[in-house]
């Protein structure tokens, strides 16, 4: 087991109120009163996103300078510099969802993960609109707003499971061949990965799949997930989580009998 400052609840409770403070006062006050700029690639950036990623790191830093910093509003370079830290590496998506948060539409969160050699050892995602905070510490479970989180559900057959389907990401084939099958009971798409990962976890959908996801999406999610004993993959059956700035795709069930299903129907 790595050692890490979280197996201890003192540390693990001020970085919980730490993030619903800052999330509440830099994200949540300014939902609906700002508005959004382009950035190169296309997507969202506002003044939350900003904000947010300025006062979380100062707060990290004032508290636990060892570990370097990735925020999703850095250069590459820089975040691939932050990767390679021997000490450890935080990973932020400030506002996880920027595109629902900037239409107004309360479906947004923030994403916080530590990893230290390879392995994300803790990890939180706060929804402020519904004040839910999930989080995990590898090796002592998930919880949600602090009891224990589960992952279950009654569903047992893939055609009974909801979907939480990201189609934009797919290629047109595979796209097109779920949406003419319909191997599930209903589909639905959020536009927030963290959340998505997170409410797999919780039941709210029984599996998931998206075709390009940045670290910073799912980092937090990740380890929520498998500590509350989902499972997931890529598309091509590997661990989602690599230490490096690349998307990937992600495939995930709230229970390893559903996972082996979904997974069976998506390899054809």
């Amino acid at each position: 087991m790595i050692k890490h400052p979280f197996q201890e609840n003192s540390a693990w409770t001020l970085l919980k109120q730490g993030v619903r403070s800052l999330a509440k006062q830099e994200v949540l006050s300014r939902f609906e009163v700002v508005s959004a700029e382009e950035k190169l690639d296309g997507s969202l950036l506002t003044e939350a996103d900003t904000q947010m990623q300025i006062q979380t790191e100062a707060f990290l830093q004032a508290n636990w300078p060892q570990f370097a910093f990735l925020g999703e509003e850095q250069s590459q370079s820089e975040q691939e510099t932050a990767l390679k830290s021997p000490q450890g590496c935080w990973i932020l998506d400030p506002v996880d969802g920027t595109s629902n948060f900037a239409s107004g539409i309360p479906v947004y969160a923030v994403s916080l993960a530590l990893m230290i050699e390879g392995q994300v050892v803790a990890g939180l995602v706060y929804d402020p609109d519904r004040d839910e905070m999930f989080a995990a510490r590898i090796g002592q479970g998930a919880e949600l707003n602090d009891k224990p989180l589960i992952a279950k559900t009654a569903k047992q057959q893939l055609k009974q499971t909801s979907g939480i389907i990201d189609f934009k990401r797919l290629t047109p084939e595979l796209a097109c061949r779920i949406i003419h099958d319909n191997p599930y009971s209903s589909q639905r798409s959020f536009g927030s990965v963290a959340l998505d990962w997170c409410w797999i976890a919780a039941g709210r959908g029984h599996i998931y799949l998206h075709g390009a996801q940045n670290i910073w999406d799912y980092a937090a999610g990740y380890v929520i997930l498998h500590e509350a004993g989902g499972v997931s993959s890529t598309l091509n059956g590997e661990d989602v989580l690599v230490t490096q700035v690349v998307k990937r795709s992600a495939v995930a069930a709230t229970t390893p009998e559903l996972f082996a299903q979904w997974s069976q129907y998506l390899r054809g």
